[in-house]
């Protein structure tokens, strides 16, 4: 059994000012560290099938499918508000696309596969500590139902790879429907080659925006799906209380999908301020900044996108803010939408906002889990008042809680909400199973001695988060004191 890889990419057919062709780097001695078994039967591998040498071998980039036009994309980026003119794939190489059980077209992607054009004097090798953490964050926000990108599996070797330290190294297999970025149109705007620019577009409006195709200004109708589909993942990110840790443009999909997992974390104590990131010293990427952040980076996109919008200037700035404009409502409306389902709340009222303000204010100032909180707030019984509810035990000051939960009560009696059908519902919104930090960092320390199973099973924990399995209750438990040591970077 081996990978069928489509006879051209879609992407290879744009032609080699977008990206450069590259030949993997064979990696020492491969072995499989983790397959994703689920995500592997929609593409016919199946286990057993990694036990080939051959298909090993293709996975880690020693050898190439039959099809594969191997090439490291080519874009730029504003990082950390700077803008840098080359960036590209640094140590990621796509292979080909690759097509699913439903006919469905995958960019299949090495990432850790060597030295690219684009690598920067880096080594274009990725570590198992940062192949570990990506592999385990795409799925488990595949199971939460956030748009991004998949991961396919982790092969590792000994080949020793100096980061802050030695590490070993590691591939990482990742898809999605398209890695085109933000700054795969920053890069030609600012080269002033708009043909690109427009070829480009075509491209996306070919494969993933056919519905815009035959509209009025379809490049700009293009531009507002990706304002919307951005504004819904960063609402869905706060909802979840997922930081992101490094929201350059070059790591904005323009299909809205979470891409690129470095220094990522999800909030354990509620804290808006929280810096997932040590390398962030201004705090620019903040988990309360994320929403703002998102529309300073479509701003980008729009500056890059207007030769595309109107032939005259102000006409195109014009139309670019009108759809900015779009953004925050979109992103407010979703999470306000979201927080009432969070609450299990079933009507659109005025008071909402400050219901859901005085609470997170509250869980701040007494450092509540955020994720904790909010599952078990399904267990609130309107009718028993809010001495009963485990909730309530999350706070140090109760009190606090039970002046928040007299509003509560009064909001739910006044919708007639059922305890029981609204628990079931809140449940389903509200994950019992995050990837904290520390539980990467366990996986990651088991396998440094060659013990994989953790990752396994923080696999198939976390595609199921908002499930009891009661046999893996501690994975719901407050965090350890030493969860609070551990310092992630761009490195990671």
């Amino acid at each position: 059994m081996s990978i069928c890889i489509e006879s051209e990419s879609r992407f290879s057919s744009l032609g080699e000012a977008f990206y450069s062709k590259v030949r993997p780097e064979p990696l020492p001695d491969p072995y499989l560290v983790s397959l994703n078994t689920a995500l592997a039967a929609k593409f016919g591998l199946h286990e057993h099938a990694l036990a080939q040498q051959s298909l090993l071998e293709i996975l880690s980039g020693n050898r190439l499918p039959e099809g594969a036009e191997p090439l490291a994309m080519l874009y730029a980026g504003h990082q950390f508000g700077h803008f840098v003119p080359q960036l590209g794939d640094g140590r990621a190489l796509m292979l080909g696309d690759i097509r699913d059980e439903n006919g469905k077209l995958w960019e299949l992607q090495l990432k850790g596969a060597g030295i690219t054009p684009y690598s920067r004097s880096g080594d274009g090798r990725a570590v198992l500590r940062s192949t570990i953490r990506e592999y385990l964050c795409s799925e488990a926000m595949h199971g939460l139902g956030i748009p991004t990108t998949r991961a396919l599996c982790i092969t590792g070797s000994d080949e020793e790879v100096y980061r802050e330290q030695i590490e070993t190294a590691a591939v990482l297999v990742r898809m999605a429907p398209s890695h085109i970025r933000f700054g795969s149109f920053e890069v030609f705007y600012y080269r002033n080659q708009h043909d690109r620019l427009q070829q480009l577009a075509d491209h996306l409006l070919a494969h993933h925006f056919a519905h815009l195709r035959e509209g009025d200004r379809p490049y700009l109708a293009m531009f507002a799906e990706v304002v919307a589909s951005t504004a819904q993942l960063i609402a869905q990110w706060q909802l979840v209380g997922f930081a992101h840790g490094v929201m350059n443009t070059d790591n904005m999909s323009m299909l809205g999908l979470t891409l690129d997992y470095g220094p990522y974390g999800f909030l354990d104590s509620y804290d808006p301020d929280y810096i997932c990131n040590h390398s962030d010293h201004e705090g620019r990427y903040a988990f309360s900044k994320q929403p703002s952040i998102g529309q300073w980076n479509l701003t980008c996109l729009a500056q890059a996108m207007l030769p595309l919008f109107d032939a005259e200037p102000d006409t195109a700035v014009e139309l670019a803010q009108d759809a900015l404009n779009g953004y925050e409502p979109i992103l407010v409306q979703a999470y306000a939408d979201g927080m009432r389902a969070k609450l299990g709340l079933l009507e659109k009222r005025q008071e909402d906002h400050a219901l859901v303000t005085d609470l997170l204010q509250k869980m701040q100032v007494n450092e509540v889990d955020y994720t904790r909180f909010f599952r078990a707030l399904a267990e609130y019984m309107g009718e028993e008042g809010p001495v009963s509810c485990a909730a309530a035990n999350e706070f140090v000051d109760r009190e606090a809680f039970h002046a928040w939960a007299k509003d509560y009560t009064l909001r739910l009696a006044q919708e007639n909400s059922q305890d029981e059908k609204r628990a079931m519902a809140m449940r389903r919104v509200n994950p019992k199973y995050v990837l904290r930090n520390y539980l990467a960092q366990t996986a990651i320390e088991k396998a440094m001695e060659k013990d994989f199973s953790e990752i396994d099973r923080l696999l198939q924990l976390l595609s199921l988060p908002f499930d009891e399995q009661p046999e893996h209750e501690h994975y719901a438990a407050l965090p350890p004191d030493w969860s609070k040591r551990i310092s992630v970077s761009c490195s990671s």
